[in-house]
């Protein structure tokens, strides 16, 4: 089975490059599940309903999110509409969604897709490596396929919990920071790996927002009003080859495009 997971979509302008791109590398790659972090997709902060159905319609299968999927509150009741848009697992009891989901190949086959949170300066939500755990423990034997989204802060802890799932799981890829890594790899029980995917928008900017205020905003340490910076887009992903049978990766690879 073959995944594509694509960075945090910032905006507009990351919409638009996965409008533009998506289908033809489904088709060019041999894609058999995409998978796409969308927290940021509407404006740059958060998702919208309309926006979600958007992205559904240029071909994404399983939608993650992380602490900005709070940011719209119509996104709240939208849940109940859709089981393929997750915000993180670990979150407590009671909040809207759901942090796993099992996706269905047109061939048949399942890949589970998990959704999960740091702690480091971040929301004060549950253990993530505790829930990873439960939520394994839960998911159907025959389910051999399983990507973690892992929304993080610091590299630290999305490195630990690469380490502690090896093996367990075909792939954790960070997200939240918006920088892609370079240490994509296969660990050695089997599971693929990068620290950060990295974002799908636009790179001439401060993770995603015009560069201006955020420099006034470090000269003055006064409030400023970010907005999505315009300009070169890029689209950031990870492409992962993962045995059926097994559940392992046997390959992953960045896949970039930069557009206009």
């Amino acid at each position: 089975m073959k995944l594509l997971f694509v960075g945090d979509i910032f905006g507009h302008a990351g919409r638009s490059i996965v409008a533009d791109h998506l289908r033809n590398i489904r088709e060019t790659q041999s894609i058999d599940v995409v998978i796409a972090n969308v927290e940021n997709s509407a404006a740059g902060f958060g998702i919208t309903p309309n926006v979600a159905e958007e992205l559904f319609a240029y071909g994404i299968d399983v939608m993650t999110s992380g602490n900005h999927i709070w940011d719209k509150r119509d996104i709240y009741s939208y849940f109940s509409r859709t089981d393929r848009l997750l915000r993180p697992a670990n979150y407590p009891e009671g909040v809207p969604g759901a942090g796993v989901f099992v996706h269905q190949t047109a061939s048949g086959a399942a890949c589970a897709v998990i959704n999960l949170q740091g702690r480091v300066y971040m929301a004060n939500t549950d253990c993530p490596f505790r829930k990873a755990d439960q939520i394994l423990a839960s998911l159907p034997q025959n389910v051999k396929v399983r990507f973690i989204d892992f929304h993080a802060e610091v590299t630290s802890e999305k490195v630990a919990l690469g380490w502690y799932l090896d093996g367990r799981v075909s792939a954790l890829i960070g997200t939240h920071t918006h920088i892609p890594t370079a240490d994509t790899r296969i660990l050695p029980g089997g599971t693929a790996y990068q620290t950060d995917c990295g974002m799908t928008g636009p790179y001439d900017s401060v993770i995603g927002v015009e560069k201006d205020p955020v420099l006034q905003k470090f000269l003055t340490a006064m409030p400023v009003r970010m907005e999505p910076a315009k300009g070169k887009v890029e689209l950031h992903s990870v492409i992962i080859d993962v045995d059926d049978s097994t559940g392992k990766a046997l390959s992953i690879r960045r896949h970039t495009i930069c557009g206009d």
